[in-house]
Order: structure tokens, then C-alpha cells, then sequence
């Protein structure tokens, strides 16, 4: 009996410390960055406390990196945007709680470079709409 109990205290605690579901949608430049690298940007970028106070259920992150080369020249905008879901059909409704964009531009750059500058900046908007929701 007491292993019993022991075991589903154990099983309970492991899908307490679970991560927590996300809702994460992009909508890059495909030259810049792909839409997997940029969820995986912002999953890593959005901590579980922000989850817990805007749940998926309710709440999506919305990505978005243009920009690209000019001649030699890498300009490159990241935004990061909080939106609420519709009630019922849980669609993304474009009504932005919280908002940031990070831009930058690298002259005599290279593709690989602008890909590396869109990362970042997609991580510097990340951090700033995190840092308007919680204290990080």
C-alpha cells in the first residue's frame, strides 16, 4: 500500500515538472530563418512562468524575421508579438498585448552571417516581450 502510494506521488510530481505546453507560431523569411529554428528561438527564450501567466490555451507567440541581403549589406528586423487566441476556435487573433522588435544592419556581410544577425535578433525581441511580461 505505502508503494502504492509512493509511486503515484512519483508519477504526479513528474508530470508536475513537465515542461509546459507552448503555442508558438512564425511567420519568417524562409531565406533568414526557418520556422523550426525560430520556434525553437522562442521556446528557448520564453520561460515556464511566462506559460503560467498567459497559458497556451488562451495565448500564442507570434514571430516574424524580414530583411534579408542588399548587396552586401545584411538588414535584418525580428518582432515578437503576444496574442490572444479566439474563444472558440483557438485561431491567433492579431490584437498584440505586448510587442518588440529588434533591427540591425551589417554592411559587407555574408548569407551565413545575416542568417547568424536574424537569430539574434530574434532573440533580443523575444527578451524584451518576455521582460514586459515577468520580472526575469
Amino acid at each position: 500500500m505505502k508503494a502504492a502510494v509512493l509511486a503515484i506521488a512519483l508519477l504526479s510530481s513528474t508530470a508536475w515538472a513537465a515542461d509546459p505546453k507552448t503555442n508558438l507560431v512564425d511567420h519568417s523569411n524562409g531565406q533568414l530563418i526557418d520556422a523550426a529554428t525560430a520556434k525553437v528561438v522562442l521556446g528557448e527564450n520564453i520561460p515556464a512562468k511566462v506559460w503560467k501567466l498567459y497559458p497556451a490555451s488562451k495565448y500564442a507567440f507570434v514571430s516574424q524575421v524580414e530583411g534579408g541581403m542588399k548587396g552586401t549589406t545584411c538588414v535584418v528586423a525580428a518582432r515578437v508579438m503576444l496574442v490572444p487566441l479566439t474563444p472558440t476556435a483557438k485561431a491567433v487573433l492579431f490584437r498584440p498585448q505586448k510587442t518588440a522588435t529588434a533591427y540591425d544592419a551589417i554592411p559587407n556581410s555574408s548569407t551565413d552571417a545575416c542568417k547568424a544577425l536574424a537569430k539574434d535578433k530574434l532573440k533580443e525581441a523575444a527578451a524584451g516581450v518576455v521582460s514586459a511580461l515577468v520580472k526575469a
